[in-house]
């Protein structure tokens, strides 16, 4: 039977914003990673403007940038759920774990790759 009072899509579409801005921030406040990794997105951002890269340079630092956090938050949801489900230490629930934080690791690693592609030429052209 179909709900009666369903809110309109443009509604429904603000709302789910509301939450997904509530998720942002509670992640910034909570999770030392996710504040590590924005305290680099800042200082790889005013790197840029400094050594002035170029408009593909900044799309793929952005792309980089939000790959990062967007996988830390997918870890981190899977770290709270997992807490969630089985909060005694349980060897499958550490391995679900250890891949999510795996993912995370590859991540960081390629935005590594990718800040050096940018930023070393531009170091040492100074």
């Amino acid at each position: 039977m179909p709900n009666p009072k369903k809110e309109p899509f443009a509604v429904n579409r603000l709302k789910s914003v509301g939450y997904a801005f509530k998720g942002l921030l509670l992640l910034i406040r909570t999770e030392n990673s996710i504040k590590l990794q924005l305290f680099i997105a800042i200082a790889v951002t005013i790197a840029g403007f400094y050594f002035n890269i170029s408009t593909t340079e900044w799309l793929i630092q952005l792309v980089m940038i939000a790959l990062v956090m967007s996988v830390e938050g997918v870890n981190t949801a899977i770290e709270y759920i997992s807490d969630f489900i089985h909060p005694d230490h349980h060897p499958k629930i550490g391995h679900i774990k250890d891949i999510g934080a795996g993912a995370v690791l590859i991540a960081s690693i390629l935005a590594i790759i990718v800040a050096g592609i940018i930023y070393i030429p531009k170091v040492f052209t100074i």
